[in-house]
């Protein structure tokens, strides 16, 4: 399919960019950085203005992008795709944060490990035949065989590790890619298409403030991420992890986190259970996460899993005096629930 050009006003960056290719596809294949999140078009994080030449806005969804947005010339670059060549600007600041930034590549592996690990919660490990570098805290997609659909899964492995990627599936009743592949018939050995890295959530290099890692379900998996890396390095000066569920049937790799305790003094292992007594933590995450602390001014904080939790998390932290500019967010949304808003399902997790 023909290409075209598209260019960065303030940075200068041109690429080529397909008739069928997204604006953000292009840009990150050619390892320039732009501002992203969920490339669903459901955050709008990615959004260009388009000062010349015209776009196809794609499957983007009327709640991100609005009507105004679309007749002041706004798109969202993970949903846009060429009609000319274009000139673009990123209404977010692209600036040079000190962060390593990766090429988004497609990439191919085998199963390795296929293992249930908490209720309706699956670990597949992929063994890929080239190494993908990533940041801890970013995801990759994987593709459902045989029917074009990709679904996001954030890596729980180190990013020391780039052969080998651990991921945390929760099934979805009914879901195309749990019920109908990962739970019914994904085998070990089986060839798996991956293509990443992508995102922004995450803990990547040195900061001052001890951060508040929030996770609720298979939030868990880049906090792992983050856990192992931080702590391998040395970024953060203490490390408090807390991980909601309803019952101890929801809870998993306690074992890890509680040796990684027992060896790091400034790390913190907090579970918690919403629905049964237990000897550990009884609420709500949020809840816990208020009591254990009079305030966290002066601390930063990671949240990632259900909207809902992340949206509560979020008002207790600000509640504590948390700076908003130091909470980071990332939220964990089924593909079933981005379909009852009209958002695409190509990219949903």
């Amino acid at each position: 399919m023909t290409g075209h050009t598209v260019r960065l006003q303030t940075l200068g960056k041109v690429t080529s960019c397909r008739g069928d290719q997204s604006l953000l596809d292009a840009y990150l294949r050619d390892n320039v950085w732009l501002p992203h999140g969920c490339t669903q078009g459901t955050c709008g994080s990615c959004k260009l203005r388009v000062l010349d030449g015209e776009v196809d806005h794609g499957n983007a969804p009327a709640f991100t992008l609005t009507p105004e947005e679309r007749e002041q010339g706004i798109t969202l670059a993970c949903q846009a795709t060429p009609r000319s060549d274009l000139l673009v600007e990123p209404l977010a600041e692209v600036s040079d944060d000190g962060v390593v930034r990766h090429p988004l590549r497609d990439l191919t592996g085998s199963v390795v490990v296929l293992e249930d690990i908490a209720r309706d919660t699956r670990r597949v490990v992929i063994e890929l035949t080239e190494a993908m570098p990533f940041n801890a805290g970013q995801y990759a997609e994987l593709e459902v065989p045989g029917s074009g659909v990709w679904r996001q899964y954030s890596m729980a492995n180190p990013p020391s590790e780039t052969h080998r990627l651990e991921f945390h599936v929760r099934r979805t009743p009914g879901g195309i890619a749990t019920d109908g592949w990962v739970f019914a018939s994904l085998t070990i050995g089986d060839t798996v298409d991956v293509r990443g890295p992508l995102g922004v959530f995450g803990i990547s290099r040195p900061q001052e403030e001890p951060a508040i890692l929030i996770a609720g379900g298979t939030g868990l998996a880049p906090m792992k991420s983050m856990v192992l890396h931080a702590l391998a390095e040395r970024l953060v000066p203490e490390l408090y992890l807390y991980h909601g569920g309803r019952t101890e049937a929801d809870l998993y790799d306690g074992d890890l986190f509680r040796a990684l305790e027992a060896e790091h003094p400034n790390f913190h292992y907090r579970p918690c259970l919403s629905e049964q007594q237990w000897d550990g933590a009884t609420g709500m995450v949020t809840d816990v996460v208020l009591e254990d602390f009079e305030s966290c001014k002066g601390m930063s904080a990671y949240l990632c899993g259900p909207p809902a939790m992340v949206e509560a998390a979020g008002k207790v932290l600000k509640r504590r005096r948390m700076a908003p500019r130091l909470v980071f967010k990332e939220e964990f949304t089924d593909a079933a629930d981005l379909a009852a808003a009209g958002a695409p399902l190509a990219t949903a997790s």
